[in-house]
């Protein structure tokens, strides 16, 4: 994972006030920022157990050292991540996952406090990565089909993540902490394999702070309830659209409701709502009008319509039904912010993330946006800052004949195929590096 050293920047004078420790076992490694001239390297950790990631700068390398409990060097320091939570209640989540997982440590000592994958995520990670070979090579020799062994390398990585987050967990009483993976995209029109497909592989993940992701599909929306009512935690993924996103919170309101559970504390979920790609397609329909009016509004659409999710998120999680169902523990669905990375260069790089801090809620990054709100970030409280203009800029570009439900439509789409097509072009070059160890022993 070489693009997490990125994301420490000489320039921010940041310490750390936690060290993170692994329930039941040794106090893990903490980390330590040491400024070094040298050659930049690659994350690795050595024979004396030391992580070492370095980073080109001006003035030589950022070396993040993670040692073993005692140190041999400054502590971290606080940084826009801590904040960000601490002062405005927004949990900063990582968007990305690959080997070693290790490489998180410095990013959970940074203030981040969960990870979402995806199969676009896990197509680039296997994909490029000589981190899995080991273990690929003993499943094919095992004779595993591809399919089963592409989930024992997903649910391995998911299963080693969860255990670094495990102390955030239980520190924030099932709040935050969670790592995210997803059902098989090829299930986003199956509403009962969806159901059979979360529920294996919640069972064979077998961590308590593991989400499942399944997608805001229209067939999925019962599978969500299903899922829910069955005591597992959902992160529900490709939410671009008002209207498919109250469904998203009728189906876990409904499924807690049908849990049967006295005690719902620890049954949570996340609603992914998209924000970057609503502005990418938005904005070439108001190219395609031409008017200065809509050319005005470009860039604006995908904050406006996340304004509005939070409102009707405050409006759906408040009186007596929702009432009753806090009475027997239950925790509100968090809005999550997704697809945060700037899509189009001229727009500022912290577009996504800015604007849309409020409490109670996710923000998950990449690299990019990570590294952008780490270095010159903004801590405070947007999100509701602007509503009615929000809603002018929601009316505006109907008003101009775009329909909203056209893009959250068309959107979803584009997600589900983006999802697909990753995957299936992992189990092909998986089958094809199958073939070739196959060949190499006979």
């Amino acid at each position: 994972m070489a693009t997490i050293s990125k994301l420490s920047n000489p320039s921010l004078a940041y310490s750390s006030s936690t060290s993170f420790t692994s329930r039941n076992s040794s106090p893990a490694p903490k980390c330590f920022l040491d400024f070094r001239t040298r050659p930049s390297f690659s994350s690795r950790i050595s024979s004396s157990k030391l992580l070492t990631c370095a980073v080109p700068s001006p003035k030589g390398s950022l070396v993040v050292r993670c040692s073993q409990a005692g140190g041999n060097g400054i502590p971290i320091k606080r940084t826009t991540l801590h904040d960000l939570y601490e002062k405005q209640g927004q949990s900063p989540w990582y968007d990305n996952l690959c080997r070693p997982v290790t490489d998180l440590i410095p990013l959970i000592e940074s203030g981040v406090r969960g990870v979402t994958s995806n199969p676009a995520i896990f197509q680039k990670a296997i994909s490029t990565s000589n981190a899995y070979n080991d273990q690929f090579t003993e499943l094919v020799q095992a004779g595993k089909d591809i399919e089963t062994l592409y989930w024992e390398l997903v649910v391995k990585d998911i299963q080693d993540a969860c255990k670094l987050f495990e102390a955030i967990y239980d520190e924030s009483n099932a709040g935050d902490g969670y790592v995210s993976v997803e059902v098989s995209p090829r299930l986003a029109d199956d509403t009962e394999g969806t159901v059979e497909a979360a529920k294996w592989l919640h069972q064979k993940v077998d961590r308590r702070n593991v989400y499942i992701k399944i997608p805001a599909t229209s067939p999925c929306i019962a599978s969500i309830k299903e899922v829910i009512a069955n005591g597992i935690s959902v992160n529900v993924t490709l939410i671009f659209s008002l209207a498919r996103y109250e469904a998203v919170i009728d189906a876990y309101l409904n499924g807690l409701e049908a849990s049967g559970l006295n005690d719902l504390s620890k049954v949570t979920s996340v609603a992914s709502f998209f924000v970057s790609r609503v502005d990418t397609l938005v904005d070439k329909l108001l190219e395609k009008s031409g008017t200065p009016e809509a050319l005005g509004l470009r860039g604006k659409a995908a904050n406006a319509q996340a304004a509005m999710a939070f409102q009707l998120y405050q409006k759906k999680f408040s009186g007596p039904r929702w009432e009753a169902l806090v009475k027997k523990g239950a925790k509100k669905q968090r809005l999550l912010w997704a697809s945060t990375s700037v899509k189009n260069p001229a727009y500022p790089d912290t577009l996504y993330v800015d604007p849309l801090i409020g409490p109670d809620t996710v923000s998950t990054m990449p690299d990019q946006a990570l590294q952008a709100f780490m270095d010159h970030g903004t801590i405070a409280r947007t999100i509701d800052s602007s509503v009615s203009e929000a809603k002018g800029i929601y009316s505006a570009i109907e008003k101009l004949g775009i329909e909203w439900k056209y893009v959250g439509d068309r959107l979803e789409v584009e997600g589900v195929d983006s999802f697909k097509n990753s995957f299936d072009s992992l189990i092909d070059s998986l089958q094809e590096k199958a073939n070739s160890i196959k060949m190499v022993s006979l």
